[in-house]
């Protein structure tokens, strides 16, 4: 999921078929993060979902969303992203596993949610919100559509510092290519406060995804290789085996921190 910087500006797609299929080999189908539902799971940990209205924002090609309506029963959930391709996606994995009853997309420009106040009784997040530069306005929205009482259970990935990036993080993200806005657990854990959340947290994951990276670059050299090159040919596969050498440089020094969030929004009129 991208926003191109700010909350309301405009953007090209950045996750076609091409990166759509490619990812579908590394992470799962439907996943354009790693972890898969182990990793969904574990930041619902905690969370009764059942019966419940659920909000995926930046749910990419439904993967975590569509795993979500499977394992924990809620009434309805709702991925939401500003591309089309991941939408289309989506959508169509939800018509061939039968859960359009209980599984909605909805795709539009980034900027405000097209939801109404008070909708949804969690929302859910898996490193969607480093596309969003102004951190302050997405949290905003999301303590706006989440009812009173409502829960935020989310991933991302950070920054270790709010500083100039390193020169080994500047080499990672152009060689991601994407719209990262990348930001500390306590730019984030301030600007979930500012909006209004209570009982915030961040958990750091740096731990766990430097040793999974270091396994998944294996793996595209070794086992899924063949099974990339068919998906996306050889050129694409090299260009990202280059990405992840560049990532696990950040891992490994502990600049680039995938971080689980959490808060809630007060009941009533709580301050």
């Amino acid at each position: 999921m991208t926003a191109d910087g700010e909350m309301g500006q405009e953007h090209e797609p950045e996750y076609d078929d091409e990166a759509i299929r490619f990812l579908a080999v590394v992470w799962g189908e439907g996943y354009l993060s790693p972890g898969g539902s182990e990793e969904v799971d574990r930041v619902l940990a905690g969370i009764d979902l059942s019966g419940r209205s659920v909000l995926d924002f930046g749910c990419g090609a439904g993967g975590a969303t569509l795993h979500i309506a499977k394992a924990h029963g809620p009434a309805e959930i709702v991925g939401y992203d500003v591309e089309q391709p991941v939408i289309d996606r989506a959508r169509a994995a939800a018509v061939r596993e039968g859960l359009t009853a209980q599984v909605r997309f909805i795709a539009t420009p980034p900027g405000r949610l097209p939801f109404d106040d008070g909708e949804f009784d969690v929302v859910f997040s898996k490193d969607a919100m480093v596309h969003v530069l102004d951190k302050e306005a997405l949290f905003a929205e999301l303590f706006r559509v989440l009812k009173p009482g409502g829960r935020l259970a989310t991933s991302d990935w950070l920054i270790a510092h709010d500083g100039e990036p390193s020169q080994e993080m500047k080499d990672y993200i152009e060689a991601e290519g994407l719209s990262f806005g990348m930001a500390s657990s306590s730019r984030y854990l301030q600007a979930m406060r500012a909006a209004g959340f209570v009982a915030v947290s961040a958990t750091d994951r740096n731990g766990w995804y430097r040793e999974v990276a270091r396994a998944e670059q294996e793996r595209l050299k070794g086992p899924l290789h063949a099974a990339a090159v068919a998906a996306v040919g050889e050129a694409y596969v090299e260009k990202n085996i280059r990405t992840w050498v560049a990532m696990q440089k950040v891992l490994d020094s502990g600049e680039h921190c995938p971080t689980h969030l959490f808060g809630s929004k007060p009941d009533g009129d709580l301050p």
